[in-house]
């Protein structure tokens, strides 16, 4: 059995380091501390939980099952601690924290870039991380405290989780810029003539809403491209003649693209944001899911 004695808080920090980083010199430098010293760390952290935790590789160091199956729980202790530790109010000016975010590309673009824009005037000590939303386990990364929320659309979140709506958006067609069918009204016998382009976040799909509204009055388009995000498919649209449905928050941002209405409905989304319950009364997640809201506006 573990002896709690052998263990103190700094331990668990320098193991959550370890599991994040899988080498010692970079825990070492995220920690301010030197490589001798986090050695010896590990050294007491393998005599407390009488496990290695950790192999040699070429590229690092491995961890064992052991620190594998501790990796979430730790991370949620380490978490509920500084919150235990955190004073009642939030000073985001001094403030020194990383937060996690899920998010799509496009979710990137039009939330994140200006969120970190605004934190670095406002609270330069908050760091940011920045994951991939699609396909992902965001419930259960949230669970295991390696997640703090994550930017997505309502019919893709457990109602386990909490939520916040941010906006609703809407497609718009873009051509190129100096496409001979741009700068001028577009009919929907022109759009079906186009090729098109679609991004489906696999690049395995070749319909999608748009398609949809086409069959509803009993019109089709040709779709010759599949790209997974939506920096690729602008930058088809810009070097070819293709035609593509782009959300008009991402569209309005970029150069090189005409703009206009669809020649049909198609129906836009939600974008929400989501936490879990236990970051719910956490002071530092409040002010920034406050902030990520008010940036939506």
């Amino acid at each position: 059995m573990t002896d709690m004695r052998m263990l103190d808080l700094n331990l668990l920090k320098a193991l959550d380091a370890l599991l994040e980083t899988r080498s010692v010199t970079q825990t070492a430098a995220r920690l301010s501390l030197t490589q001798p010293t986090v050695s010896g760390m590990l050294a007491r952290l393998r005599d407390a939980l009488s496990d290695p935790l950790f192999v040699r590789s070429q590229r690092g160091i491995i961890p064992t099952a052991r620190a594998e199956a501790l990796a979430g729980p730790l991370k949620a202790v380490l978490h509920d601690i500084g919150a235990l530790l955190q004073s009642a109010s939030f000073d985001p000016a001094i403030a020194e924290l990383t937060v996690s975010i899920a998010a799509t590309d496009y979710a990137q673009r039009v939330q994140i870039l200006p969120f970190l824009a605004f934190l670095r005037v406002h609270a330069p000590g908050i760091r940011v991380s920045v994951r991939p939303a699609n396909g992902q386990d965001l419930t259960g990364q949230m669970e295991r405290g390696t997640l703090d929320m994550a930017l997505t659309v309502p019919d893709t979140t457990a109602e386990s989780l909490r939520s916040r709506t941010l906006f609703n958006e809407n497609y718009v067609c873009v051509l190129r810029a100096d496409h001979p069918a741009a700068h001028r009204p577009l009919d929907l016998d022109t759009f079906c003539r186009f090729d098109h382009a679609i991004m489906s976040h696999d690049g395995t799909q070749f319909r999608g809403a748009t398609d949809m509204a086409l069959q509803a009055v009993g019109r089709s388009r040709r779709v010759m491209v599949s790209v997974p995000n939506f920096t690729v498919l602008l930058d088809l649209v810009r070097s070819t003649d293709y035609c593509a449905l782009l959300p008009s928050r991402l569209a309005k941002m970029e150069n090189g693209i005409f703009v206009t209405k669809p020649p049909v409905a198609v129906p836009g989304f939600t974008k929400i944001l989501i936490w879990h319950e236990r970051t719910q009364s956490d002071q530092a997640m409040i002010w920034v899911r406050d902030h990520l809201a008010k940036i939506a506006l």
